[in-house]
C-alpha cells in the first residue's frame, strides 16, 4: 500500500500559518541540501492532495513557473504541473488547472482507495484544516514538518489535541530549517 506523507513548514511554536493565514514568517532561502531534500521527497511520490483553499495558490504558482523556461523553479514546477493532484472540497466540483481532479466524497474512504491504487507514495501539502482532519484520522504514514527559526505567537496549528508522535529522522540545514520526520504512535 501506497504511504501518504506530509510536507507542511511549521514555526518553532508548532503553527503552519498566522491568525489571518499569513506565511511571511517562512524561510525561503534554503540551501542545496535543503532544496534536494525537497527534490527527493518530491521523487518519491507520483500523486499530490490539496485541500480546496490552499489550491488556487499552489495551482497558479506551479503552472505560471512551468510557463517559464529562465525560471530556477522550472524543472520542479513541471513536476508539480504533471503529478496528478486530487483537491478535496465538499464545496466545488471542478478546479482549473492541469491534471486535477475534485473529491467531493468522504476523505477517509478517499485516501484509502488512493492509497490502494499502483504508483509511488503520495503527498499532501496542505491546507491547515485540510491537513488537521488527515491527521484526526490518522491517514498520514509520514509527516515532514519543516521546522522554520521563527515562533509566531499565533495563528494556525494542524494538530487539535493531544498527538503521540515518533521522531524517525531529524535533519538541520544551514538556512536554519531543521526537518522532523515523524510517525503515529
Amino acid at each position: 500500500m501506497r504511504k501518504l506523507k506530509l510536507q507542511m513548514q511549521i514555526s518553532a511554536d508548532g503553527f503552519v500559518a498566522g491568525p489571518e493565514g499569513q506565511l511571511d514568517w517562512m524561510t525561503w532561502n534554503w540551501d542545496e541540501q535543503l532544496a534536494g531534500y525537497v527534490i527527493a521527497l518530491t521523487d518519491s511520490v507520483d500523486t499530490i492532495l490539496l485541500g480546496r483553499k490552499m489550491t488556487d495558490g499552489f495551482v497558479a504558482h506551479w503552472e505560471n513557473a512551468a510557463s517559464q523556461p529562465e525560471s530556477p523553479e522550472y524543472d520542479f514546477a513541471n513536476k508539480m504541473v504533471g503529478y496528478p493532484k486530487v483537491v478535496f472540497s465538499k464545496t466545488i466540483q471542478e478546479v482549473k488547472g492541469q491534471n486535477i481532479r475534485v473529491e467531493n466524497g468522504d476523505v477517509v474512504e478517499a485516501v484509502h482507495k488512493i492509497k490502494e491504487m499502483p504508483g509511488k507514495d503520495i503527498i499532501v501539502y496542505g491546507g491547515a484544516g485540510f491537513v488537521s482532519s488527515l491527521i484526526e484520522n490518522r491517514l498520514i504514514d509520514e509527516l515532514h514538518l519543516f521546522v522554520n527559526p521563527t515562533a509566531i505567537g499565533a495563528g494556525l496549528p494542524i494538530f487539535s489535541g493531544r498527538t503521540g508522535l515518533k521522531l524517525t529522522a531529524s535533519t538541520a540545514f544551514e538556512c536554519g530549517v531543521v526537518v522532523n520526520q515523524y510517525q503515529f504512535i
